[in-house]
């Protein structure tokens, strides 16, 4: 049996990065046996995951790459906001989208499955995420990704790490493209232009607006005008090339591109977390029945 020295758990920290104890105990189990002693901790560490994939992550980080003519976001999302800003968890996010650009995956199932090109050995981006759930101790989804291929141009924006815009546009300025990205970030568009809005979110508009006008007791026909009214500020407030420009609202966005002979083509628009249900959280109860477990 190998001697557990203190040089040796540094390596197996070094190569793990599991607490210091948690090397010297695998160690030990393991007879000194640096490989062996790897594996126990990569066990522990992924049933560490499975008992963390139950809990629900909605808070999290935007990542974006463009290389070329191709770009992409992504989200990841772990439990608190406190991890978002993990170091370790930031440089996945990031290396997740630069392979998603590379690998062009088809879907999250499909990035899960693709080599991470970083890792020491042929490891798959889910054994990575894996082994980061272990380490900061929370679960780790990644749960969305854009790509966009094109022959035109690209610009993205990431406000913080929590808004990411992707955009596609042509026109002679990069910085137009910034702007717009920067827009987007900002006023949170549902939509290029009018046409592109769902027809069930302009439904529920209408009945909304039809509801709060029925009480007036006006003609049908006023009623009907006030309804197509609320609708039509509705989209010029929710469509990208309708708003107000964020540099200059006495244009719209349409006219600041026109200005600059520019146009968009697409955009997308992540937001941390947008859509999932957060769950309470009672931190207190949760220490309690840690140290009643660990009696």
């Amino acid at each position: 049996m190998a001697e557990i020295t203190a040089r040796r758990v540094a390596q197996l920290r070094a190569k793990t990065d599991a607490p210091m104890m948690e090397c010297k105990k695998a160690l030990t189990e393991a007879g000194g046996d640096l490989e062996r002693a790897e594996e126990l901790l990569r066990i522990r560490l992924g049933h560490k995951a499975g008992k963390a994939a139950a809990r629900v992550t909605a808070e999290g980080i935007i990542a974006a790459h463009i290389d070329g003519k191709a770009g992409a976001l992504a989200e990841l999302n772990c439990e608190t906001d406190f991890v978002a800003k993990n170091a370790d968890l930031m440089d996945f996010a990031h290396q997740v989208a630069e392979l998603t650009v590379q690998r062009a995956p088809s879907s999250v199932a499909d990035l899960l499955q693709l080599p991470f090109s970083n890792a020491s050995s042929s490891e798959t981006v889910d054994q990575v995420r894996t082994h980061l759930i272990g380490k900061i101790g929370e679960n780790l989804t990644i749960r969305r990704f854009q790509r966009i291929q094109t022959t035109h141009r690209l610009a993205c924006y990431l406000h913080g790490a929590r808004i990411g815009v992707l955009v596609e546009y042509e026109g002679p300025d990069e910085s137009v493209g910034k702007d717009v990205a920067m827009h987007i970030a900002a006023m949170k568009p549902i939509a290029l232009s009018a046409a592109d809005v769902p027809a069930e979110r302009i439904a529920k508009e209408r009945s909304i607006a039809r509801q709060k006008a029925a009480s007036l007791n006006k003609p049908a026909a006023i009623i009907e005008k006030m309804v197509e009214g609320s609708v039509q500020k509705y989209l010029k407030e929710s469509v990208l090339l309708d708003q107000p420009f964020v540099k200059n609202d006495k244009q719209t966005v349409q006219q600041m591109l026109d200005a600059a002979h520019t146009s968009v083509n697409r955009f997308t628009l992540y937001v941390v977390g947008e859509g999932i249900e957060k769950q309470p959280h009672d931190f207190a109860a949760e220490v309690a029945a840690q140290v009643a477990a660990a009696r």
